[in-house]
């Protein structure tokens, strides 16, 4: 299969996933082994392709429009970029986990015009060939990024997120030109770093420069060991968010409730939402019924043309089977209020955005 249908019309109210799928026990064990030199890379691998595979393959079954990865050759959300990144400097590679983080140190300004590919396009060229779904592509921003760095090199923060920034861009090109149609940014330590949004929509602009696709930017209060790192409310983003040149917010509300909808009415957001209905933070299952009432909640203040059905988070963290349901029932649960507006009426013939070639 291919992903040559990435230009797909998708149909009202579509589903995908925030970026990450189910990481099984055995997975993590073979990735440590790496990291402890018990076995090869090209072992680690081959066993990536067979995860990869499988994940994709469990949201096709479910019903997913838009797929991803599942993002499982990442042993976390900062170090699958830093090890790549030309001016990182990472003395010590061997981890007793994998899933912790490297100490990354900046000792000198990052070149701002590297040629060397981060490796993310064969990533994204392996997951294309092996679907015939919509692919959605993910990646961590500047800002979180500079947060797992020893910064020795510049006086100031900002200057290191503009740094990294300018090479994901780079990146971000090299993706778009091997076939991506819809690219995320994920800003996990947003939520913890509130007087730097403004910093953080500037790396944003910085990344989606002249790259025509789809843009998602991904908020979310953290999910390390599928718990949340911060606590609050999504008005910090505002008004400075509404300057972020993407086309998407992605924002967790199935664990927090959905009263931060108002923000997008106060603040005349007029973009689409990719609205969590979902909790990936604890393993009970949702029904189709309360994923239905969640985006009939959204519905009072978002039109269904512009909403995006997706988990909270990403879905490292839980057991196979309960991802799998979670999605069967977001899917189910988006079928049934997608019927109620066709009966209705109230959206005749409607579509959401089509995620084509150059759709920005």
């Amino acid at each position: 299969m291919t992903g040559e249908n990435d230009s797909t019309e998708l149909p009202l109210l579509p589903t995908t996933v925030v970026g990450s799928y189910s990481v099984p026990e055995w997975l993590e064990s073979v990735k440590t082994d790496y990291y402890q030199r018990k076995i090869s890379k090209q072992y680690l691998d081959d066993i990536h392709d067979v995860a990869t595979k499988a994940a994709l393959k469990d949201q096709e079954r479910t019903g997913i429009h838009v797929v991803s990865g599942g993002e499982l050759r990442r042993d976390n959300d900062v170090d699958y970029l830093l090890s790549r990144i030309p001016g990182i400097d990472i003395p010590d590679i061997a981890k007793s986990d994998s899933y912790n983080y490297f100490d990354a140190v900046v000792s000198r300004p990052l070149p701002d015009n590297a040629m060397l590919p981060l490796g993310l396009v064969d990533d994204l060229s392996f997951t294309r060939e092996n679907t015939d779904r919509p692919v959605k592509f993910s990646f961590t921003g500047p800002l979180s990024l500079s947060r797992r760095i020893r910064n020795q090199a510049y006086s100031d923060t900002s200057e290191l997120v503009r740094a990294l920034a300018r090479l994901l861009n780079m990146e971000a090109k090299r993706l778009a030109q091997a076939g991506a149609t819809w690219l995320q940014i994920d800003e996990p330590f947003l939520c913890g770093y509130r007087d730097q949004v403004d910093v953080a929509v500037e790396g944003v602009n910085i990344i989606t420069s002249d790259v025509d696709v789809y843009w998602s930017l991904h908020v979310c209060y953290g999910n390390r060991y599928a718990r949340p790192i911060w606590e609050g409310h999504y008005d910090f983003l505002f008004p400075d968010v509404l300057d972020a040149d993407v086309d998407q917010l992605v924002f967790e509300f199935a664990r927090r409730g959905y009263g931060d909808l108002g923000l997008f009415e106060r603040f005349g957001w007029d973009r689409s939402v990719g609205l969590g209905v979902v909790d990936v933070k604890t393993e009970e299952i949702e029904t189709a019924g309360t994923v239905a009432a969640r985006i009939r909640t959204a519905l009072r203040t978002i039109p269904a043309e512009r909403l995006v059905i997706n988990p909270d988070c990403g879905l490292r963290h839980l057991p196979a089977h309960i991802a799998r349901a979670k999605l069967l029932a977001m899917v189910d649960g988006a079928a049934m209020v997608r019927s109620e507006l066709r009966d209705t009426g109230d959206v005749a013939e409607s579509r959401a955005d089509s995620v084509r070639e150059g759709s920005g």
